[in-house]
């Protein structure tokens, strides 16, 4: 195992976010490396806070020599809530942030909050982007603490509708800049 390699997993690159309005992994920039090199990439998002309350943190990619991340998708999401005070609780399928055939940053979270101790945090997973036969699938996992203090449970699940091999991605919050947080990029080893 090499100092990067955790459980099939090699860190590929850290990104901290200081008021940074969008925060991208690009195949061959700053050591990246997004490519047929791993069949699976996840990213692990540490404590995102925004800078603008009540905001989701979404994401979107480029197929190979494309600009503008606005590749076509189609995605689905689905909550579960706890108030922190106990009043409310339950599960919801959000008609609201799903895609159909679209082509805008695909929302993973609900609407965090940014007081103090609001964030977000979970993994996102890409299957096989350098694949040129089948469209992409993804999941989604995030745990937000969300702007009207509810704890919310959040699952996004789609797939990036293109056969073109994909080599990068950009995260961002719905409005404002990422303040403080963390996004670590893996690529998962083939033979474990």
């Amino acid at each position: 195992r090499t100092q990067h390699d955790n459980g099939g997993r090699v860190l590929i690159k850290t990104i901290e976010a200081n008021s940074h309005a969008t925060i991208a992994f690009i195949d061959g920039a700053d050591d990246v490396v997004f490519d047929d090199t791993y069949d699976v990439y996840e990213w692990h998002l540490v404590n995102l806070h925004p800078a603008t309350n009540d905001e989701g943190i979404s994401f979107q990619v480029n197929a190979v020599d494309a600009s503008g991340f606005n590749e076509t998708t189609t995605s689905s999401f689905y909550i579960n809530k706890n108030y922190e005070d106990g009043s409310d609780e339950g599960h919801a399928y959000v008609t609201d942030y799903d895609q159909q055939q679209a082509t805008g940053y695909i929302r993973l979270c609900n609407d965090v909050g940014n007081e103090d101790e609001e964030s977000v945090s979970g993994v996102l997973t890409l299957y096989n982007p350098a694949n040129t036969t089948f469209t992409k699938h993804f999941l989604s996992r995030m745990n937000e603490n969300n702007a009207s203090d509810i704890s919310i449970d959040t699952f996004a699940q789609g797939n990036i509708d293109i056969t073109d091999a994909i080599d990068e991605i950009s995260f961002k919050f719905t409005s404002g800049a990422i303040d403080l947080g963390t996004i670590y990029m893996y690529g998962v080893k083939k033979n474990v």
